[in-house]
């Protein structure tokens, strides 16, 4: 292959980004790398479709890449980017020429302190697939690690008759986001769905045992299980970058356009992607799937249009499906303050809204709520009162 945009990483941000291109009238190649074997997939339906449905949820198909003129380099591992030259090195010793870079090779799920068979990790379609598998016939499970993922797991466990107990060495593990107050809330969804939550708790051992597992717990407590699911966090693919001359400082270090501040033909998308972003004054990196998509459509329209730049600006948010609760966050949270709350029941529903020193809307977090969520972030973004905000949702209108 020779020159063209060469994009590393078949993820959300990566597809959409090369689909973002044709939209914006690119006419030369574009090439996809992807270290799976798989055609592109969409990774939030790997946590939230069913365990008895199929979490292979297509980004793209040949089909569609066929029509679009899409490359696709699948079960090719990226393994050096030489940014002096313009190429990009494969495993297999492939050395591939670009004109301009597009890296969207997010991360990977941080390793468990466990291996073998009933411990997962889940990140990819084969974890998804495997976990699926572990868990036909099992009885209980054990979920260590309270995140977003861990919940979502726990969630599907209970739908399909699981017991479940969940270990996490926080005493109110989601406070992180949400502050003490409403973190208190998402631990007690667990309990009131039948989970068993050990907060405050590590998991001493897990051995093998009469062919299962059994885990031993620091509160003493010890329990057979039949699978283990461990979300314990991400590691970010950037040991392909180490010698490229990119500045690396938890991510890819980028301007609010996109590019690396020493190659502003190579850019990154998605969560490797520390951005600058102006409304904060700071580069954040984002780690949720509607960034990727606005990352991936500026990234496009300025590779396209480079006498034209867009910055990317977003108002962080994220969605998570657990038990009967649809949650949404939006911008930042100082978990440290107490949060403008608007509730109703039957059914339920409720805001949260947080502000910054100005009183300007700064974060929120809504359950159950799809018309809040919306005037949420447009308020956020505008800049605008969350005092504001918070009577609006308030009035009998906005509650129907």
């Amino acid at each position: 292959m020779s020159g063209g945009v060469l994009i590393v990483g078949g993820s959300v941000g990566g597809i959409r980004t090369a689909r973002a291109l044709r939209n914006e009238g690119y006419a030369g190649a574009v090439t996809v790398v992807e270290a799976e074997s798989h055609l592109p997939y969409d990774k939030p339906p790997l946590s939230k479709v069913p365990l008895d449905g199929d979490a292979h949820v297509p980004l793209l198909t040949a089909e569609e890449a066929r029509e679009l003129g899409i490359e696709l380099v699948l079960g090719s591992v990226a393994v050096e980017l030489r940014a002096q030259t313009n190429q990009l090195v494969l495993a297999d010793g492939v050395v591939l020429d670009y004109d301009e870079l597009v890296i969207a090779t997010g991360a990977a799920a941080r390793p468990s302190p466990w291996t073998g068979p009933g411990v997962h990790v889940l990140r990819t379609l084969a974890d998804a697939r495997a976990l699926r598998e572990s868990l036909q016939g099992a009885s209980r499970l054990l979920v260590v690690g309270a995140g977003f993922i861990g919940a979502e797991v726990a969630s599907l466990a209970r739908k399909q008759g699981i017991e479940v107990t969940i270990v996490d060495p926080a005493p109110i593990p989601m406070a992180r986001i949400v502050g003490d107050g409403l973190g208190e809330r998402l631990s007690d969804l667990h309990r009131t769905n039948g989970v068993e939550t050990k907060f405050g708790t590590t998991v001493s051992t897990l051995d093998r045992v009469d062919g299962g597992l059994r885990a031993q717990l620091s509160d003493g407590s010890e329990f057979p299980v039949d699978a283990v699911v461990v979300g314990i966090g991400a590691v970010l693919d950037v040991g392909w970058l180490e010698s490229s001359g990119l500045t690396l400082d938890d991510g890819v270090v980028c301007d609010e356009y996109g590019r690396t501040p020493t190659f502003t033909h190579i850019h990154a998308v998605g969560d490797i992607s520390k951005w600058y972003q102006p409304r904060l004054d700071k580069s954040a990196r984002v780690e949720h799937w509607t960034n990727a998509v606005e990352q991936a459509n500026t990234v496009a329209h300025n590779i396209v249009h480079p006498d034209d730049l867009q910055a990317h600006d977003p108002v962080a948010y994220v969605w998570s499906d657990q038990y009967n609760w649809k949650i949404q966050l939006f911008g930042t949270r100082d978990t440290t303050a107490d949060p403008l709350v608007v509730e109703q029941s039957d059914p339920l529903r409720l805001a949260a809204i947080w502000q910054d020193s100005d009183g300007r809307a700064s974060g929120g977090f809504t359950v159950n709520w799809p018309k809040a969520s919306v005037q949420l972030r447009r308020t956020i973004a505008a800049g605008g009162p969350a005092d504001a905000v918070h009577t609006q949702l308030s009035t009998p209108a906005v509650k129907r």
